[in-house]
């Protein structure tokens, strides 16, 4: 329930009018029934539509069956138990997102590894340098302050 910001005030014969925008989004229309609800202690009064004892989805009144807060006809029930097997949802797969797992490498061979590819391509960045030895940039960083 959420708090749409409207006051209305009672006419003289003590009447309250609901507004369009709220009569729209409840689809209440001229001559719809409305359901009062009201809460003594916290002097809460709500608003519904009033369906009565008709079937939720046709509107039928015969051979009725409650379920869930509504009533539902014979011919609608059996209507949704026909169609439980036809269009099954399929399941979404599930994907693991697992990242390539890192070996440990010590550090001297690292550093070794580090002095021949700044020999080989000294004007390489330290991003191809960590991408060339499978490491982090800011590992690549701590060996260079090691050599």
């Amino acid at each position: 329930m959420k708090n749409t910001g409207m006051t209305r005030s009672l006419d003289t014969l003590n009447r309250i009018v609901v507004p369009k925008e709220i009569r729209v989004t409840m689809n209440i229309e001229f001559g719809d029934s409305v359901e009062f609800f009201v809460d003594e202690e916290t002097g809460f009064m709500a608003l519904k539509k009033y369906t009565g004892v008709t079937c939720k989805l046709c509107g039928t009144v015969e051979h009725l069956t409650y379920y869930r807060a509504s009533f539902l006809c014979v011919d609608c029930t059996q209507k949704l138990k026909g169609n439980i097997d036809c269009c099954p949802i399929p399941a979404p797969s599930v994907q693991e997102h697992t990242l390539p797992k890192r070996t440990n490498q010590s550090a001297e061979k690292l550093l070794g590894r580090l002095r021949e590819l700044m020999q080989e391509h000294p004007d390489a960045r330290q991003y191809d340098y960590a991408k060339w030895l499978g490491v982090s940039q800011g590992r690549v960083s701590q060996l260079k302050k090691l050599l």
